[in-house]
């Protein structure tokens, strides 16, 4: 934590900025990106994306699934129960059609065996891809549908905050800048 002369005492790192969880996506939103990713024929990323919307595991679990733990033969589970590795509890979620269509489409062009990653590192498939390059792909999801909407915020209170102004000045100015 950084050390502030003038009152000796320590300051948090994050004082006076909001962290924690983003807000959820909308409906339309997801239909964008996932429509994106399928036009573009980005096969790991759709079944990355529709999976973390049908599971909403946090980014870790969903990261460490092997294909075996959704694939039972050559099938996809239509419901899948996973641990979560913080909590220690068990999520059962339910397996979309679309979901499984992804992940068979994506196991076949990668050739995923059952004690495979489902979804492993490019550079070394021993591993699975890391949270930081997950986070990397979400923000280019989330770009992808406009979302950044002034200063590299994806929501107008943190640019409304930043500037110190108000809400319908930035959404003014917002308008005015071609993205």
């Amino acid at each position: 934590m950084p050390f502030d002369k003038t009152s000796e005492q320590w300051i948090p790192w994050n004082k006076g900025k909001l962290v924690g969880q983003k807000s959820p996506l909308k409906p339309q939103q997801v239909w964008a990106i996932r429509v994106r990713l399928q036009l573009a024929g980005k096969k790991r990323d759709l079944a990355l994306f529709n999976l973390a919307i049908d599971s909403k595991l946090r980014g870790c679990n969903l990261l460490s699934l092997r294909v075996s733990d959704l694939r039972m033969g050559a099938e996809i589970r239509s419901r899948a129960k996973i641990i979560q590795s913080k909590t220690g509890n068990a999520v059962q979620f339910e397996v979309t059609k679309q979901t499984r269509d992804a992940i068979v489409d994506w196991c076949a062009a990668k050739s995923l065996s059952n004690h495979d990653w489902l979804f492993p590192s490019r550079k070394d498939r021993t591993r699975h891809l890391s949270t930081r390059q997950y986070g990397r792909v979400v923000e280019s999801w989330i770009r992808s549908i406009g979302l950044q909407l002034l200063l590299g915020h994806t929501k107008i209170d943190s640019t409304v905050r930043y500037l110190g102004v108000e809400v319908e000045d930035a959404l003014a100015l917002a308008e005015s800048i071609e993205l």
